[in-house]
């Protein structure tokens, strides 16, 4: 094993990537004395719904997740955001690295949903990481494991996602429909004069306003 300790410094929206996708910087810092080649690392990273308050308007978005406010001390768990591969460049003592994160904006998925919920405010998130190095040994070079137990935090402010999805979907969202219902809406739209998809779900939803707001999972 090799005790390498890690920090997350930064997180950002990274611009033109073919997808959606955010930069992290960490820092990696190592035993003074050890030459480190070259390493693979696995980060998992994951999201602690709980580390932080959330206002009237936003608790209400988050009933599509984990139900009314009063059943969050059961129902809010620990969400899965993403896990990632990065090679770790040779360093001795400590050294910096990036981490590239896909994100999808998929909100038929609990992870899309939170984080569309969010209006400000900070997102508690928790870095897991193992992996493999090769070191600089009395035999040559050798492998080391990374030890399961090595976990980095940082609250990652919301604006940084919702700058990220307005990068590739400016003030838009994505909603996957069955083929069925997307013929069924387009026969609307012909039938009704209405322009946009988006124009019919609204009207849609404001003939039926009950209709609009999200029920709370079962």
């Amino acid at each position: 094993m090799l005790e390498l300790d890690f920090t997350c410094l930064d997180v950002q929206a990274q611009r033109w990537a073919a997808a959606p996708t955010l930069r992290l910087r960490l820092g990696v810092t190592g035993p003074g004395d050890v030459r480190v080649h070259a390493g693979v690392l696995t980060c998992q990273l994951r999201i602690d719904p709980r580390g932080r308050d959330y206002t009237d308007a936003e608790a209400q978005k988050l009933a599509c997740v984990f139900g009314e406010p009063a059943r969050w001390a059961a129902s809010m768990q620990q969400l899965q955001f993403a896990t990632v591969t990065a090679m770790l460049p040779g360093f001795t003592g400590r050294t910096e690295m990036e981490l590239l994160v896909p994100c999808s904006y998929d909100l038929e998925v609990g992870l899309g949903k939170f984080f569309h919920a969010l209006s400000g405010g900070e997102v508690p998130l928790t870095l897991l990481f193992s992996g493999t190095v090769f070191v600089a040994g009395e035999a040559g070079v050798q492998v080391a494991r990374v030890p399961w137990d090595r976990e980095a935090a940082y609250r990652m402010p919301a604006a940084v996602w919702r700058d990220l999805m307005d990068l590739y979907f400016p003030d838009s969202a994505w909603i996957r429909l069955r083929r069925d219902t997307t013929d069924a809406l387009l026969r609307y739209q012909a039938r009704h004069a209405v322009p946009t998809a988006d124009a019919a779900l609204a009207g849609l939803l404001a003939a039926q306003p009950e209709e609009a707001a999200c029920p709370a999972p079962r």
